[in-house]
């Protein structure tokens, strides 16, 4: 399943793992409009979209994963270390549900600000 990011300044694509409960769900209730926020190198928004935290969420993860944060209802999208990350890591604020990955560089989401309208939509094939 690929679904595309949308802020003011860009886009990114991203591939999740259709089979999990939090990507069916996410899909769902695509196309959804949010608000941006931003926390280190990470950005995150709601979703509106409630689940339970899978057996296999991790708190530490490579840039570019994309991940479910169960205790904010939010999409979390880290791209580099955040304020409690060792030694340059990714490190969510808690163990999130992984869904996939971004396509390209996951650098482009350091020109998401704090406010900044979020769309993100499925691509059909």
């Amino acid at each position: 399943m690929q679904i595309r990011i949308s802020w003011p300044a860009g886009s990114i694509t991203a591939n999740l793992d259709a089979s999990t409960p939090t990507a069916q769900a996410l899909a769902k209730a695509l196309p959804l409009a949010s608000t941006a926020s931003t926390w280190g190198e990470e950005v995150y928004f709601d979703t509106g979209v409630s689940v339970s935290r899978e057996t296999d969420a991790r708190q530490v993860v490579e840039p570019g994963t994309v991940a479910f944060w169960t205790e904010g209802d939010s999409l979390a999208l880290p791209y580099g270390p955040t304020p409690i990350s060792h030694d340059g890591e990714c490190r969510l604020a808690s163990a999130c549900n992984i869904l996939g990955s971004l396509d390209g560089d996951a650098g482009l989401l350091a020109t998401v600000r704090a406010g900044d309208p979020i769309r993100v939509e499925l691509i059909e094939d």
